[in-house]
């Protein structure tokens, strides 16, 4: 059970693990109870076997678990959810031990239809061989039945419970009354409750398939860490979980053990494996003072790293928090599967009723045979493959798009993806690698003075473009840190500065000081007390894949823009070298954003972006991006973030949503199509109720297998 508190607003953000939901309408249940007691931005997953909410007060959460108890389901504890091994791993134990219990007690009453032995025959041997299958089923399914009826939306386990009852009161009255072994159905009573007992926990093991990448992700987390403390000044390892690491220890990491968490290294160099993270496979060779990842692993050497992020800080932590959300998050069209499941229930008690009414009354069919007819019409409308279709293939998709580097903020956002038919680039940082070089500069102040006042102001800039003026100018020795009284951003423009001696100093684009100079080439432009003072000009690289994605992009039919605030001059080479031809310079962010809205009209459009003056225009877009190393800010405004920097998963991340939402359209065609036409079957007697619970179970399994193909599908 995780709860956190959303700083933006006076709710609190609730994740409850749910142990004993069967199907999705016990999760459409709970969802209709918890949003009855005033929670909101309710999701319940069946798949996931979990609840997300939001609660206004703290207090409330211990009457909403209580209450979610008296519906028959229970809440998961923190000691329960362990390494999230023991509470599901009992359940499924649990599950697998009443299959094999039913089927023990079963199988003589289908053999009697078989072998001659006379005992297997005895009416009273079949009524005490079929009583503890019964005792069972009416435990497992009567409770789920009721707890679902309680909160108004009645699940598959009402139509079993109804199903099998009805077909061992039958029996018990024939037996009672003498009728003859026509009027025994205890085999098909019991059949049904072992085959649809099969049939969950064939269901529950590959429904954990489908959530194998959040696993993963989470084995990637070392259980503990060698902490190094000063013991009467000898320098000492001590294990420690890793939930007890704080920022600014210090760590010890050997050859092949993993990193504990987010940090930099302080002693030593390494070649470390951080393939599953970056998905870079070359090992990357690190020393002192360069950054490591939590999670990934020391191939060769020995370092020791001082933490920096803790905690849910950690990268690691906020790309599974990332998945998790993802996977929670209900596209558009899982909502009208669910619509219909709500109601498939209440419908299917109808149409049984009816067709044992119809067929009795109305067309002679004998008492016994409409009663199997209408039983086989409860046992074969399960609605668990509709509630199933989107997502089994949702959790499988974002798995996969998270195994290539893609983190998606929402599964609706594969579906908007999808179909895309414009994407916007912006230039530095995103098409470019960001790294920037002094490539030359010109100042008429004194030249260190020059360097400190610029250093000074570009701090306080998040574009990438100034956090390179900055580290550049950070590695000459005799500059030094320039005191400003008051500093502020004007987005798109610059910064502007004032001294303690009422000088005004601004740093900016061309823009600032076009009625000063006719020489728009370089790239930043210092100002004092509004006159031109210098100027510097940096250059970065584009990115070795810029040019290949922008193809594949163009092979999938979309079509690339370059919207830069960068002079022309600077965004023609930029934009021929990459293949678009399509480009716009010195573009403003509120520029951006109408560009982007009007392109949006036109077809569905995405934003690439990684600066702070990127954010308004990927909030814009019908699909915001970001890189990974782009500011908090743009991350925070995007839907996807490609995780490395790395454009390239780009036409992956178009290609995995395309190869998801086909899933999701073929597991709701196969779910409708089978109830459609097992329905008619049943109600006109073509299909017993034995038969009945297997093609039940089967067009779950169907459903699942496909979206458990998705893992291993050619995206190409």
């Amino acid at each position: 059970m995780d709860t956190a508190t959303n700083n933006s607003s006076i709710a609190n953000k609730v994740k409850l693990d749910i142990e004993g939901m069967t199907c999705v309408n016990c999760a459409l249940g709970l969802s209709k109870y918890l949003e009855k007691r005033g929670a909101s931005d309710v999701n319940v997953s069946f798949a996931d076997a979990s609840a997300t909410f939001q609660i206004e007060q703290e207090t409330q959460l211990p009457e909403l678990v209580e209450g979610i108890h008296k519906l028959g389901f229970k809440v998961l504890d923190e000691e329960d959810e362990t390494n999230n091994v023991n509470a599901p791993k009992t359940f499924e134990l649990g599950l697998l031990g009443k299959v094999i219990f039913c089927a023990l007690f079963t199988l003589p009453l289908l053999l009697a239809m078989f072998l001659p032995y006379p005992i297997l025959k005895n009416p009273l041997f079949q009524l005490l061989i079929s009583l503890p299958v019964m005792i069972v089923g009416w435990w497992h399914f009567g409770r789920s039945a009721w707890a679902s009826l309680k909160t108004g939306v009645p699940n598959m386990d009402v139509l079993i419970f109804i199903g099998s009852t009805a077909a061992f009161l039958y029996s018990l009255i024939g037996f009672t009354l003498s009728l003859g072994p026509n009027y025994l159905f205890f085999e098909t009573a019991a059949t049904i409750i072992t085959l649809v007992l099969l049939g969950n926990y064939i269901e529950y093991r590959s429904v954990k398939q489908t959530t194998s990448a959040i696993r993963e992700l989470t084995a990637l987390q070392p259980e503990k860490a060698k902490r190094l403390i000063d013991k009467n000044g000898l320098e000492t390892v001590v294990e420690v979980p890793i939930k007890d690491i704080k920022k600014d220890q210090i760590f010890i990491v050997n050859e092949g053990d993993k990193i504990p968490t987010d940090g930099k290294i302080v002693w030593g160099t390494a070649a470390i494996d951080e393939a599953l993270m970056t998905g870079e496979s070359i090992p990357l060779e690190k020393g002192i003072k360069d950054q490591v990842i939590g999670g990934t692993i020391v191939q060769n050497g020995s370092i020791k790293i001082q933490a920096e992020r803790v905690g849910e800080d950690t990268a690691l932590a906020q790309i599974i928090q990332l998945v998790k959300e993802a996977q929670d998050n209900k596209p558009p069209i899982q909502r009208f599967a669910d619509t219909i499941s709500a109601f498939f229930v209440p419908m299917v008690l109808g149409i049984a009723a009816l067709t044992f009414l119809l067929g009795y009354y109305s067309f002679d069919v004998p008492f016994q045979k409409a009663l199997l007819n209408g039983i086989a019409v409860l046992v074969v409308s399960c609605p668990c493959a509709m509630g199933l279709a989107t997502p089994t293939a949702v959790m499988v998709g974002v798995g996969r798009a998270a195994q290539n580097g893609i983190l998606f903020k929402g599964a609706d956002v594969m579906e908007r993806l999808k179909k895309i038919k414009n994407i916007v680039f912006d230039k530095t940082g995103t098409l470019t690698t960001g790294d920037f070089y002094i490539k030359e500069s010109e100042t008429s102040l004194d030249r260190n003075h020059f360097r400190s006042v610029l250093m000074s102001l570009e701090k306080h800039s998040s574009h990438p473009l100034a956090r390179s003026i900055v580290q550049k100018l950070e590695e000459y020795p005799d500059v030094k840190p320039f005191h400003f009284e008051e500093v502020r951003e004007v987005k798109g423009l610059g910064i502007i500065g004032k001294d303690g001696q009422g000088n005004t100093y601004t740093a900016g684009s061309y823009k600032l000081v076009s009625e000063l100079t006719k020489d728009d080439s370089h790239n930043i432009y210092l100002m004092r007390n509004n006159e031109l003072v210098g100027w510097i000009d940096m250059q970065d690289d584009v990115r070795p894949n810029a040019k290949s994605s922008v193809q594949n992009l163009k092979d999938l039919n979309i079509q690339p823009y370059l919207l830069s605030g960068d002079k022309i001059n600077k965004t023609i080479p930029m934009a021929k070298e990459v293949g678009i031809q399509n480009y716009y310079a010195e573009k403003l962010p509120q520029e951006k954003i109408q560009f982007v809205s009007e392109l949006s009209k036109q077809g569905t459009t995405a934003m690439v972006g990684d600066g702070i003056n990127d954010a308004p225009a990927l909030a814009k877009a019908d699909v915001g991006i970001s890189l990974s190393d782009a500011t908090q800010i743009a991350m925070q405004s995007s839907d996807i973030v490609l995780l490395n920097g790395d454009l390239s998963r780009l036409p992956t991340a178009v290609k995995i949503s395309k190869k998801t939402v086909q899933t999701i359209r073929q597991n709701l065609f196969w779910a409708f199509f089978y109830n459609i036409l097992m329905i008619p079957f049943a109600a006109t007697g073509l299909l017993s109720p034995m038969l009945a619970a297997f093609a039940m179970a089967f067009s779950d399994i169907i459903v699942i297998g496909n979206s458990i193909r998705l893992k291993y599908r050619n995206i190409d």
